[in-house]
């Protein structure tokens, strides 16, 4: 039929997957009404005898074992004997099939999953001649290649698949999560469950490499519990992170699996074409994809100020698509009016009802609520993407610049009226503004912050009376603000901090009241530094935001002692980069003098392994006879002994004086004032 169509030179449309064709002509959609407690969710965790996450080096040896969880609370390890390793993986191979049958799971959860486990059992499995016939219907695991990108990042893996169960890998539920907060260190499990403080025992975290493998050989009972520990930990991750994608899933004609790797302009046409082939509608033909100016930031003034409040519009680009009639020309059905109006009232409903439930009292229903609620704000922020989108059918790139002209002129219509009224506005993002209240700005607040180490606190009753003046204040701005936008606009003041280091654009570092950092921006918190670097940089920045910018000598010496004396862990100073190009490309590049050599790239090319784009290389730098490159230095973190440990001590304390040398100068600078635009 198609190609029929295509010689009778007619314009038509077919969707490739077949799941996603039977719902959308059906209306059904899957786990309808289904709370996501009721989910039956199993967690698998397959180790190696050294705990190497590379697939091609783990492939080759026996499974040393795999650990089995589920959302009930039960849990079991099935342990190969390394006296006899390949009669003991065939019976646990076996016996890992029986309890999956067993148990019955709709869904089985794994950290990195698709990269590793899955390919690893079904190299064993194929070794060892035993079927992994897992589906429901007894169908057998099966994988094709895939390919996702997650903002910069493009992530080659094998899409696994089993008739009647859902893989849910909880690295791309990270890497995900990590798009729009920026906040993650890394991606390993143990960076994951750190960040969000499920880390049962960071001893058995960081048991990696040969100590890990000596627990393996020695019986010993830390390899045991630390197996059993990573599936607590991925099913913690899943549960925080996973809700969301469920509640798509009841939404969206995608199966649970995949309803996570679409995009969300992805899902949004997926409606569209639902309703439009429910009504019997013809789709038009996809749009011309044209460039268009993005949203305002902008920087008006760079160093540590105190007392910041931030306010922002209530759904920015929403609230502007229908205040303003905003929508696709081509939408003939007006189904992006509807949905964007009814989304924002069921979420409204939602996030309602979630207000009126005891979260201790009703756990399950209040999860459920948030989950819902979360979802459709996810979707309603997703609207002024789709006009953008260039594989969406009914995009309209014409209305995308539109919206974010509107956006433009009212942000610099607050701007303005701020600083009519005595604010210091301080910085201006896709997170809103960042400004000092009239009385604090006329103050001593933002001279402050040419020398922040000589600020002293005022007494705690004074403070107190302080922040109630500041709040009574900035309540009289929010309602004079309203009153100056356009009807459906609402601004709110929604935060308060006590310091800010506004470092460039869309760099800057944040103090609550409670002593904590919020750090935004690639140049305070970049993953091209060591662990040990993030972490001092953090707490040097804490430090002249407190006004205690003396005490950054003290603290430089203490991470270098803890270097020094080979008391840092590994975690701490290793590196983790993932490929982004092929090792062939690479190469390529290499002998035509288009890059540099680097240590992950030099590492992979060493092992003879076959790395592709998105797998990750961790590794460290030792200690050489003579200095060299860090390339030529860089050893695979996987081979690091603690007993007998070789890293390059000086390496990491210059390091430490880089970030010395850059950062610590700021408390005794002043900061003039400068502004820095940009339409992003």
């Amino acid at each position: 039929m198609r190609n029929g169509l295509k010689k009778a030179g007619r314009y038509f449309f077919a969707l490739s997957d077949p799941v996603q064709h039977y719902l959308s002509a059906t209306g059904r959609t899957l786990f309808k009404q289904l709370p996501f407690e009721e989910l039956k969710r199993m967690q698998l965790e397959v180790s190696s005898p050294t705990g190497e996450s590379d697939l091609a080096e783990a492939s080759q040896n026996p499974i040393a074992s795999i650990a089995l969880s589920d959302n009930s609370g039960w849990e079991q390890l099935i342990a190969i004997d390394p006296a006899k390793p390949e009669e003991s993986e065939h019976e646990a191979l076996k016996q890992l099939t029986g309890i999956i049958k067993e148990r019955d799971p709709d869904v089985i959860e794994g950290h990195n999953l698709f990269r590793f486990d899955l390919p690893y059992l079904l190299a064993r499995a194929r070794k060892a001649k035993v079927k992994l016939d897992w589906g429901r219907s007894g169908g057998f695991l099966r994988s094709r290649p895939s390919r996702l990108q997650i903002a910069e990042k493009t992530i080659d893996y094998p899409k696994f698949q089993i008739d009647g169960r859902h893989f849910v890998d909880t690295f791309l539920l990270a890497q995900f999560y990590d798009v729009g907060m920026r906040t993650l260190t890394g991606f390993e499990r143990v960076d994951v469950v750190q960040h969000f403080g499920f880390c049962e025992s960071e001893e058995l975290s960081s048991l990696t490499g040969k100590e890990l493998q000596r627990a393996y050989l020695n019986n010993d009972e830390r390899f045991r519990q630390r197996a059993l520990c990573a599936v607590r930990e991925t099913r913690a991750v899943a549960e925080l992170l996973s809700p969301s994608y469920f509640t798509q899933a009841q939404i969206f004609p995608y199966n649970y699996q995949d309803v996570i790797v679409r995009g969300n302009a992805t899902r949004i046409n997926a409606l569209f074409l639902r309703e439009y082939l429910r009504q019997r509608h013809s789709i038009p033909e996809m749009p011309m994809a044209m460039s268009f100016e993005g949203g305002f930031t902008a920087i008006y003034f760079t160093g540590v100020t105190r007392n910041v409040w931030h306010c922002d519009v209530a759904s920015l680009y929403p609230s502007i698509m229908l205040q303003f009639d905003c929508f696709p020309v081509t939408d003939q059905l007006q189904i992006f009016r509807h949905l964007l109006t009814d989304l924002r009232k069921f979420r409204l409903e939602a996030k309602g009802q979630m207000q009126l439930v005891d979260r201790q009292e009703d756990r399950r229903r209040w999860h459920h609520l948030h989950a819902l609620q979360n979802t459709f704000k996810i979707l309603i922020n997703s609207f002024y993407g789709y006009l953008g989108f260039a594989q969406g059918h009914f995009a309209d790139f014409d209305a995308a610049a539109r919206v974010t002209q509107i956006g433009r002129d009212l942000l610099q219509k607050m701007i303005a009226w701020l600083k009519e009224r005595g604010a210091q506005v301080i910085e201006v993002d896709t997170d809103g503004i960042y400004f000092v209240p009239p009385s604090a700005a006329s103050s001593s607040s933002v001279a402050a912050s040419a020398s922040p180490a000589r600020t002293v606190s005022p007494a705690k009753a004074g403070r107190k009376a302080a922040d109630t003046a500041a709040t009574t204040e900035v309540e009289e701005l929010q309602r004079g603000l309203a009153k100056e936008l356009p009807p459906g606009i609402e601004v709110e003041f929604d935060e308060q901090f006590d310091a800010m280091f506004s470092y460039k654009a869309k760099n800057y570092a944040l103090l609550t009241g409670g002593g904590d950092v919020i750090i935004k921006g690639g140049a305070l918190k970049s993953r091209g530094l060591e662990k040990f670097q993030r972490v001092f940089l953090e707490e040097m920045i804490k430090r002249i935001m407190q006004g205690q910018g003396e005490e950054i000598g003290e603290l430089r010496d203490q991470f270098e002692k803890r270097i020094r004396n080979r008391e840092m862990p590994l975690e701490m100073l290793m590196k983790t980069d993932t490929l982004q190009d092929s090792l062939e490309k690479y190469r390529a590049k290499i002998a035509g003098s288009a890059r540099n050599r680097a240590a992950a790239y030099e590492l992979a090319l060493a092992s003879g392994r076959n790395y592709k784009p998105g797998d990750q290389i961790s590794y460290y730098i030792k200690v050489t006879p003579k200095k060299v490159a860090a390339y030529e230095a860089a050893k695979l973190a996987s081979e690091f002994d603690p007993q007998n440990r070789d890293e390059n001590t000086d390496y990491y304390i210059a390091k430490l004086n880089d970030l010395v040398k850059k950062f610590g100068g700021i408390t005794a600078e002043a900061s003039a004032p400068k502004q820095e635009s940009l339409a992003l």
